[in-house]
């Protein structure tokens, strides 16, 4: 019975991890292939979160509890850190068009 358990939670990890590559090559398609600079920060912001968030998932049994809330700490720092910036970029992008929009009007 345990070996059973063992290969379920190893396709559970294998499912976790290649869905996460997988969200990471979509983003870095949507990077790509998206010509807005504010589409393609929600794709890199929302896909790329996801994927990370599925590889730490699947990375989570594999190690001991302290690394394990280590990685988990590196996820949400990277989700703050990402919002923060995709925000910063936006709002960029916002006050140069407004810039743009009032040299036209002039």
């Amino acid at each position: 019975m345990p070996d059973i358990a063992a290969l379920l939670l190893f396709c559970l990890q294998l499912l976790l991890l290649l869905s996460g590559c997988l969200f990471f090559a979509v983003g870095t398609l949507g990077l790509f292939r998206f010509s807005d600079t504010l589409t393609r920060i929600h794709a890199l912001t929302k896909v790329d979160n996801l994927g990370l968030g599925c590889i730490v998932l699947g990375l989570l049994p594999l190690l001991s509890v302290a690394a394990g809330l280590k990685t988990l700490l590196i996820w949400l720092v990277a989700l703050a850190a990402s919002a923060t910036s995709a925000h910063l970029v936006a709002r960029a992008v916002d006050v140069g068009r407004a810039l743009r929009e009032e040299d036209d009007e002039r």
